[in-house]
């Protein structure tokens, strides 16, 4: 599904989803009885879609060296 889409569209969905982990791993953070390993699944994935993300902006900016 996301083959057919833009770059931009592309880094949009992969932000939003950077956003909604944020979100989750808050509110697992928030429970006393937090499940440890899921916790670092997600902050894990939280990281591989930030750089991702990073990878993705340097890429649409153009160079300048011309």
């Amino acid at each position: 599904m996301d083959n057919c889409l833009s770059p931009a569209g592309r880094l949009l969905l992969l932000q939003r989803r950077h956003r909604a982990l944020d979100d989750e791993i808050t509110q697992l953070s928030e429970t006393p009885w937090q499940n440890q390993l899921l916790l670092r699944r997600l902050k894990k994935e939280k990281l591989m879609l930030r750089d991702t993300i990073e990878r993705m902006k340097s890429g649409l900016i153009p160079d300048m060296d011309a």
